[in-house]
């Protein structure tokens, strides 16, 4: 069992930044396609970007140009830079890890995101 845990949430002024992270257990995190997707209240959980274990990355609209997704195999990590934060941006932000030899998937238990004055 593979375990995701998320941190670097919290509460953010418009136009703020904050960096998540994702750290998972296992060593063949290299291996792994990870995702961020984010749930506000009221609505459905949606992708927020994604990165192969090539390192290809998409992001949703909603966020290209101010949210980048990267990854350090060497410390099992996935990053989520956030900047220029939206009150929209608010939602509890949850770190998915897929397997690329396998259809099952990971969720860590999230991390919220609060953007307000």
């Amino acid at each position: 069992q593979v375990q995701l845990v998320e941190s670097g949430g919290g509460l953010v002024q418009p136009g703020g930044s904050l960096r998540l992270s994702c750290a998972a257990s296992t060593s063949t995190f290299s291996l792994y396609t990870m995702g961020w997707y984010r749930q506000a209240p009221g609505k459905q959980r949606e992708l927020v970007a994604r990165i192969t274990n090539n390192g290809s990355t998409n992001y949703a609209d909603s966020v290209k140009g101010r949210f980048t997704i990267y990854r350090d195999n060497a410390k099992n990590t996935v990053y989520l830079q956030m900047n220029s934060l939206k009150p929209e941006d608010t939602a509890v932000y949850y770190c998915k890890g897929q397997p690329v030899f396998a259809k099952y998937e990971y969720w860590g238990q999230g991390t919220q995101v609060t953007v307000s004055s």
